[in-house]
């Protein structure tokens, strides 16, 4: 027999959850006091709400696990809207217990009562309220297995205080299954469908696969990875979907959309067939949709029926996992004798010809790295700590112009190795999720790409480094102003600089000593290569790297706004 409070941890240490991040309130105490007085599932205590469920974010994308959150009732619960929205919109498995003011007071006004399951239903997978502390036990079951399947995503549970009362115990029963009869959760590939997308595929001669979030999170990367060698076939990757085919390999084409490569854009644009697995064509990927790939055959693979056609209208629709798609594309692979896929990749020859072309035209656009006193480019930074990391390291960023430089300049060679909030595009996401990573990888270099806009978000979470000894490396590039913003203005508001100028920063220095740390300040090329040097020396120290990056620099490729994809500006004076 067990209280509600009891019962709550015992499901989490149940369910496998090993780490909890979280900040206690009123409504959550007597889930806290259990968990005080057991050692199972171990609690990560932040310094915002809202970096919990970024750690909580990055744990479950460095891991695959699904990550887990506890916060109060009223402000706690709401200070996580921002990190539960960013989950949601880039597909991650998460579930948020929130306590909640005592059931005879809900609807009361009572002291931080807040509805979170209505302020979160339009960005959550799946919502539950416990109504009886026997429920417990079956709603934490469900809420991770509906977080964890299919199309991942958040799941919040609404814990009223009175259900997690310690002085009355039920009886515990932890469910062997779940039987959900409205939802779901594995969907197999119509067999037709994906002999039709075969087919396509070897009619094909300017064919493209583009890879998203789904072969990740569907651990499909290496039979992805297969598939595209077999047919010899050119390989983007969305953002979500960097690392799900090596970015050092000869056919990975780099990133597709707004500031993707100038190959990836062109062959994309030009292709006869866009074999799409696990990606959902948003706007920063399609540009003008009407001028999208206008030559192109669509397959569009995903496990979420309601992603397809919802932006661009799929020739063939398969609605499955892509680990379930790729393996029957490799069974119909494994029909055709040896000498047919030969004639295969012999057809694709011009067209690999055309893009190697391409890639070779595009490398005159590329920076120039500055030298002796002159500041660091922001390119140059991303590639040295490549170097130095020898690519092994799990990057996580912020959002900004430092998340495309790193997406563009750290090659990524595996999936859950680049970590960035891509669909909600959340600052502040960088320094608490790679907090996460680095908590459930502990073996791996976690380095941190920021800004000093995206940084001063959530750095109170040195505080969560300091207490539980969290040692991951942070890269702010810094130019003193909001980048994205001031590059916008600078292209399309004539210069006009609105309020995206940081005219005073502070002393990151000072602030890295008051919790114990080190930084180490560059400001000029030189000095570089011995401050990463010295920051990356001790795999189990903090260090921030404070650089001082040129202001002018901005990020190209960028995709000329209402144009097809491959209408790029290349540089400051160049359009294609």
């Amino acid at each position: 027999m067990l209280s509600g409070a009891d019962m709550v941890v015992r499901a989490l240490a149940d369910e496998g959850v090993e780490y909890l991040f979280g900040y206690p309130g009123g409504a959550a105490l007597h889930i806290y006091d259990a968990l005080h007085r057991q050692d199972r599932v171990k609690h990560i205590l932040v310094r915002h709400e809202q970096g919990a469920t970024h750690m909580a974010d990055g744990y479950a994308r460095a891991t695959g696990k699904t990550g887990a959150v506890l916060v109060t009732s009223g402000p706690g619960a709401t200070n996580t809207i921002t990190g539960i929205a960013t989950a949601y919109m880039d597909s991650i498995p998460m579930v948020v217990l929130c306590g909640q003011v005592a059931s005879h007071l809900i609807g009361e006004d009572a002291f931080q009562e807040t509805d979170i399951i209505g302020v979160t239903r339009p960005i959550v997978k799946h919502s539950f309220t416990v109504h009886h502390p026997s429920e417990i036990p079956g709603i934490i079951r469900k809420a991770f297995y509906i977080a964890s399947s299919g199309r991942p995503g958040p799941v919040v549970i609404d814990i009223p205080k009175d259900m997690t009362a310690i002085d009355k115990t039920f009886e515990y029963v932890w469910p062997s299954s779940v039987d959900l009869r409205s939802y779901q959760a594995t969907v197999r590939p119509h067999g037709g469908q994906v002999r039709k997308a075969f087919s396509a595929l070897l009619e094909a001669r300017r064919p493209v696969l583009f890879a998203g979030g789904g072969v990740i999170s569907g651990n499909a990367g290496e039979a992805l990875t297969a598939f595209a060698r077999r047919f010899d076939l050119p390989v983007t990757t969305s953002l979500m979907g960097i690392g799900a085919f090596p970015g050092k390999d000869r056919q990975s084409l780099g990133w597709p959309g707004m500031h993707g490569s100038v190959e990836a854009n062109t062959a994309m644009h030009e292709a006869d067939l866009i074999f799409c697995i696990g990606a959902r064509f948003d706007d920063r990927v399609t540009n003008n949709v009407r001028k999208f790939c206008p030559d192109a055959t669509i397959v569009h693979v995903d496990i979420d029926p309601s992603a397809i056609s919802k932006t661009v209208v799929a020739d063939i629709p398969i609605v499955g996992s892509a680990s379930d798609v790729l393996a029957e594309l490799s069974r119909l692979a494994d029909e055709q004798k040896g000498r047919a896929l030969d004639d295969y990749r012999q057809a694709l020859a011009p067209w690999w010809a055309h893009i190697d072309d391409v890639r070779q035209q595009s490398t005159k656009w590329r920076y120039t790295p500055a030298t002796g006193d002159a500041q660091p480019k922001p390119q140059q930074v991303v590639e040295a700590v490549y170097n130095i990391t020898e690519g092994k390291a799990i990057v996580v960023t912020d959002v900004g112009q430092h998340q495309m430089f790193a997406a563009q300049y750290y090659p990524c060679e595996r999936p859950r190795q680049f970590l960035t909030s891509g669909g909600l595009g959340t600052m502040g996401y960088g320094f608490p999720a790679g907090i996460g990573a680095k908590v459930g990888c502990p073996d791996q270099t976690v380095v941190v790409f920021t800004g000093e806009g995206s940084f001063q978000m959530m750095m109170q979470e040195f505080g969560t480094c300091r207490q539980y000894d969290i040692p991951v490396k942070i890269v702010a590039l810094n130019n003193s102003f909001l980048g994205m913003v001031h590059q916008w203005q600078g292209m399309f508001y004539d210069g006009r600089y609105s309020e995206s100028l940081m005219q005073t920063t502070p002393d990151f220095d000072l602030i890295c000593r008051a919790y114990g740390f080190r930084a180490i300040k560059v400001t000029r090329a030189d000095e570089l290569e011995a401050a990463l040097e010295d920051a990356f020396r001790d795999p189990n120290e903090l260090v921030m790297l404070d650089i001082a990056v040129e202001p002018s620099e901005q990020v190209y490729p960028m995709q000329i706004p209402g144009g097809a994809m491959n209408e790029m500006r290349v540089s400051d004076t160049e359009v294609v």
